[in-house]
């Protein structure tokens, strides 16, 4: 089974632990301390970690470049519905750049106020509505991330599920390559790619 851990990730996992190291982060995701701006905001180590995977897609996805009004255009990260990142995925996100392009965090209460977005994590809250979401989005060069289950199965890129307490990636690559979008093999290789209809 293909469940991602921090032991298993190659070139991924040496991604996201410089990153971490870079931000000092690695004894708050163990629980014995952490920046006082992470501090004021406490979310569970899961949700720590999906913010960090949110963070990493951007390194591993490649978009046409007609999904960037101008070159240094920032990657934007889009939070739909309930947010359960808070400050901390602005944390993460101050100052990084990728090449060229910065990026920034925008949240969203409803996808008809969608603007520049390339990756959207669609919170459980909207669950209801998922096929909707979906439908819309549909059209854009936009990378959708959910945690719920039956996410894969209703048009949903990427499932960060939660299974035996790891994070396992589950990927539509039929929608993905649909939005013209590329995921590095880099990141394919450890991920359970579903077919479409398929959770």
């Amino acid at each position: 089974m293909a469940l991602l851990t921090t032991m298993a990730w190659g070139g991924l996992r040496r991604a996201i632990w410089r990153f971490f190291a870079a931000w000092g982060i690695v004894l708050a995701l163990l629980g014995a301390g952490g920046s006082e701006a992470f501090a004021q905001a406490p979310i569970s180590a899961q949700n720590q970690l999906k913010a960090v995977f949110l963070f990493n897609f951007a390194q591993f996805v490649e978009w046409p470049a007609n999904a960037f009004p101008e070159a240094k255009a920032p990657i934007v990260i889009g939070v739909l519905g309930d947010d359960p990142f808070g400050a901390y995925l602005d944390g993460l996100l101050q100052g990084e750049k990728i090449g060229e392009r910065p990026m920034m965090v925008r949240r969203y209460r409803r996808v008809e106020d969608l603007q520049d977005c390339h990756i959207l994590f669609v919170s459980r809250s909207e669950s209801e509505r998922l096929d909707k979401i979906v439908a819309q989005v549909k059209a854009r060069n936009l990378l959708t991330v959910g945690d719920a289950e039956g996410f894969n199965r209703r048009g949903g890129m990427v499932r960060l599920a939660t299974e035996n307490g790891k994070i396992q990636l589950r990927i539509n690559v039929v929608a993905v390559k649909a939005a013209d979008l590329t995921i590095s093999s880099r990141l394919l290789a450890h991920a359970v790619i579903v077919p479409p209809g398929k959770d």
